[in-house]
């Protein structure tokens, strides 16, 4: 079927701007040359793939139509495939169509562009050989190679895990070392930040073997300058209150922190912090072997017996702390020597639980 030479056709702005965005509209509104009859293409025309081995298909004559049809009439499509416009491959076949026009085949090229033909499986299993023959960008190509399962990964060597080894735990470093050897890790200590800040690190002083293990919280900025625990005005009275029961840090007692480098402007200890030294207090009892503790603030009481109560609720009686060979040692808690001297009317109830220590047998 042919159409009668016409102008261009009229549109409406909306067709106008659709043609402009798939880049047809001059193509589509020039008028066709003088006295040239235009094809009327209804329906699109089968890919140039397989037309050969369409059935009914003979040179001359369009896909669909029965052999021996007149030339130039609408083809129709019956194969089923996806619709789609012939490549420049099916040139042969589209001029055995008379009425198809010179200006015709713009359009068909445009629209060739804009449609791709369709791409049947084989040619997509071709397409992906190609595409990991040819590799892709940020893919190695030993991935887009692989036809089997993931290999297995190769085991490191020796040097890799003992570079990647993860930090000793403090409670293991410290298990087998002796009051020496404990000292010495104490003061190369980094298992916390404090150790970015301290002067020196306090281990601890006092008599070997010994009575007594006196327990306090975090070294002050004295003891962080000296190195030793308990010293300036909250260590004379400490030593005051000792001698009042008979007992001295040079023969009878040993004096020691739960933390042992100072905190930033003596603010309390932080749980990662109290839990970084724990370790080293604990095999310090292990080694030490005390007949009993005294225990000098909230923080080292909550520490060593294990528990959020309140000092106030602790002191006043006897606690008892297990160790790994499966026996006890009495534990007496009491306010730090610092509370003290802030609150002169408490030293009445430390006087108390240090009398209540000097009694135990």
């Amino acid at each position: 079927m042919t159409l009668p030479t016409t102008a261009a056709p009229r549109v409406n702005p909306l067709q106008r701007i659709w043609l402009r965005e798939i880049g047809m509209e001059r193509l589509w509104l020039r008028p066709a040359p003088a006295g040239t009859p235009q094809a009327l293409v209804s329906k699109p025309v089968l890919p140039a793939t397989g037309l050969g081995s369409t059935p009914g298909f003979t040179p001359g004559s369009t896909p669909g139509s029965a052999p021996g049809s007149t030339p130039g009439s609408i083809p129709t499509s019956t194969s089923g495939s996806t619709p789609g416009f012939a490549p420049a491959s099916a040139a042969p076949e589209m001029e055995a169509v008379p009425s198809q026009s010179v200006a015709a085949e713009p359009i068909v090229a445009q629209a060739a562009q804009a449609h791709p033909p369709a791409v049947r499986p084989a040619e997509r299993t071709s397409e992906r050989t190609s595409e990991r023959a040819n590799g892709r960008p940020g893919i190695p190509a030993s991935i887009l190679n692989r036809t089997g399962p993931p290999p297995r990964p190769v085991p490191k060597t020796a040097e890799e895990e003992a570079v990647e080894a993860p930090r000793i735990p403090g409670a293991e470093a410290v298990k087998n070392a002796n009051l020496d050897e404990l000292r010495e890790q104490v003061v190369a200590c980094t298992a916390c930040g404090l150790c970015q800040g301290r002067r020196h690190a306090v281990f601890g002083h006092g008599a070997t073997p010994t009575r007594w293990l006196v327990v306090g919280e975090a070294p002050g900025e004295q003891e962080d300058r000296q190195g030793h625990p308990f010293v300036g005005r909250s260590g004379q009275l400490l030593d005051a209150m000792l001698a009042a029961v008979g007992m001295s840090r040079d023969t009878d007692v040993f004096i020691t922190n739960v933390i042992k480098c100072r905190p930033p402007g003596n603010r309390n200890p932080k749980p990662e912090e109290i839990a970084s030294c724990s370790p080293y207090l604990m095999r310090q009892i292990a080694l030490l072997k005390p007949e009993r503790i005294l225990v000098l603030g909230r923080f080292a009481a909550q520490t060593l017996l294990g528990t959020d109560a309140t000092i106030g609720s602790l002191r006043g009686r006897v606690h008892a702390l297990k160790t790994d060979e499966g026996g006890e040692i009495p534990v007496i808690v009491s306010y730090h020597p610092a509370y003290l001297l802030r609150s002169p009317s408490e030293k009445a109830r430390a006087w108390q639980d240090l009398k209540l220590a000097s009694r135990m047998v």
